[in-house]
């Protein structure tokens, strides 16, 4: 019965795998991201789990008159801060499905 213990050694490499997984993603859920529009008088923070959680605007880019250019500067650092969010989470669990080709990942 060697097949059995192919089949048990890889069900643990998959434990491992899956600990590791779990790990990474818990590290994501801890890191924060920053990004700003407009030389900085938007900043949008965002953490590793695709929420954000701060918006700061400085007082000197409200403008009643203008208030397009203030949604699009928030509109940009919302969007660049979740690029960097997505590109980081790719990276770290990607590590993971690399060379396989499972649908949906």
């Amino acid at each position: 019965m060697r097949g059995g213990g192919n089949m048990n050694n890889m069900m643990k490499q998959m434990q491992k795998m899956q600990k590791k997984m779990m790990a990474a993603q818990d590290e994501l859920h801890e890191m924060t991201f920053e990004a700003t529009a407009g030389g900085g008088m938007v900043k949008v923070i965002a953490n590793g789990k695709k929420e954000i959680t701060d918006v700061e605007i400085s007082e000197e880019v409200v403008d009643p008159d203008d208030v397009e250019m203030l949604q699009d500067l928030i509109l940009a650092a919302t969007n660049d801060v979740m690029k960097q969010v997505e590109d980081t989470t790719n990276d770290k669990m990607g590590q993971f499905t690399k060379g396989m080709n499972i649908p949906g990942f």
